[in-house]
């Protein structure tokens, strides 16, 4: 598991080669592995590989959605605030959990943040991914991730980049 931190870093170029259904199973399998608070399982999960709708997706905010139009999939992840109170925490976890899976996998990811950030007018980009994908309402899309294969080569962060200053034991030290 440490070996895919140290290797993953966000894409946001992809091969147009699609990814396989039995990676995309696993995929699935993956997302419905993540754990909930108290099991409630507030998230569905929508897998977009229809090339129009991926670059609907890629408009969902003004900026930072831009590169689904090279995914051959994303994953919608959405979730039910009134069936767990931690819906966000829950997405969250079920988010980096397929982006790791897709690591082991030989895949790629990226990560488009959408809650609270502005589509067009009146409508928020939770609001028009939750329409695109056609979901009830009630429900709230938090994050969409682009997955495929890398059409960049990016390298992990070092060690000596990351900010042990962060780490702590028993007290806060600042």
């Amino acid at each position: 598991m440490l070996e895919l931190l140290r290797q993953r870093r966000s894409i946001r170029k992809y091969k147009s080669q699609p990814v396989e259904p039995e990676k995309i199973e696993q995929l699935s399998e993956a997302l419905l592995r993540a754990p909930t608070s108290r099991n409630f399982q507030p998230c569905q999960f929508v897998l977009v590989d229809e090339p129009e709708t991926l670059q609907q997706l890629a408009t969902a905010k003004a900026h930072g959605t831009s590169f689904f139009t090279s995914a051959p999939l994303a994953i919608v992840i959405a979730a039910d605030p009134q069936t767990s109170d931690v819906w966000v925490e829950d997405s969250s976890i079920a988010a980096i959990i397929s982006q790791l899976a897709a690591e082991e996998l030989g895949l790629k990811s990226c990560w488009a943040q959408l809650r609270l950030r502005p589509h067009e007018g009146e409508e928020n980009a939770s609001e028009y991914v939750r329409k695109l994908v056609g979901l009830p309402e009630g429900l709230e899309v938090p994050v969409v991730i682009a997955v495929g294969y890398p059409d960049e080569e990016k390298d992990g962060h070092p060690r000596g980049s990351l900010a042990d200053e962060k780490i702590h034991r028993n007290r806060y030290s600042g």
